[in-house]
């Protein structure tokens, strides 16, 4: 199994360590966690970096701000934009400066025809309009997807749906519904470590290796073994990611 979004720099000393996955994609979120991200993955083989500027860092984001990610983005490991987007719930950084970022993302992702990873909370009519008028040639990933009543949105529009651990928890049952909806092609599955642990560690740090609690629990949703569920994962991922 792989895990296509986690924080390893947030995750602990050794945390790229001992988790028995073929692929584990880490995410940069500001250029600290950036540069922690592509020092993995040049240090660890299973490790690949996804790099960008996090809605809640955006704060006086201005267009020049792109290039640490431009230039981090050359880096031979490197398989996506983001995370970016909008974040409405924590509402600590001005809207404006998390659009500005948004967008600049979104037109890197194109300019370098890699894949952008959307954080969207409580924001989700501008996330999806800011898409819509921007990203159409773009492959976009719905990091930690939430977004069940825009789900017939994400399939017309081809966007990839990753699934975290929240989709295991008992009162989750919308989310559980659009895991068991969405089409093949579509299905990423994540542990967004060290946030959302799945159920049966609820409460703890999350890790990479809680991915399969993750995937078990979608593939009983969809109706496959736990095996079809890694393979189909392995290989949305391989198509979306290059890796």
């Amino acid at each position: 199994m792989i895990d296509t979004h986690c924080h390893l720099d947030m995750c602990g000393e050794g945390s790229a360590e001992g988790h028995g996955l073929a692929r584990i994609a880490t995410v940069g979120i500001d250029e600290d966690a950036i540069g922690a991200a592509l020092a993995l993955a040049d240090s660890h083989e299973e490790v690949y970096a996804i790099v960008g500027r996090h809605p809640n860092s955006a704060t006086g984001f201005e267009p020049a701000d792109v290039e640490p990610i431009w230039r981090a983005a050359g880096h031979a490991k490197v398989v996506a934009i983001g995370e970016t987007g909008l974040d409405y719930y924590r509402d600590h950084t001005p809207h404006d400066d998390q659009r500005r970022a948004f967008e600049a993302q979104i037109d890197l992702a194109r300019e370098l025809e890699k894949p952008l990873v959307i954080h969207t909370r409580a924001a989700e009519e501008d996330t999806f309009a800011v898409l819509a008028e921007r990203a159409r040639d773009v492959t976009v990933v719905m990091h930690c997807f939430s977004a069940v009543d825009r789900l017939d949105d994400c399939i017309e529009r081809g966007y990839m749906c990753s699934f975290a651990g929240n989709v295991t928890y008992p009162k989750a049952t919308d989310l559980q519904t659009a895991a068991a909806r969405v089409p093949d092609e579509l299905v990423l599955v994540e542990t967004d470590a060290p946030f959302l642990a799945p159920q049966p560690v609820r409460g703890k740090p999350n890790a990479p290796s809680n991915v399969v609690h993750t995937a078990r629990k979608v593939a009983e949703l969809r109706g496959v073994s736990y095996e079809e569920l890694e393979e189909l994962v392995e290989r949305n991922a391989a198509r979306i990611f290059g890796w």
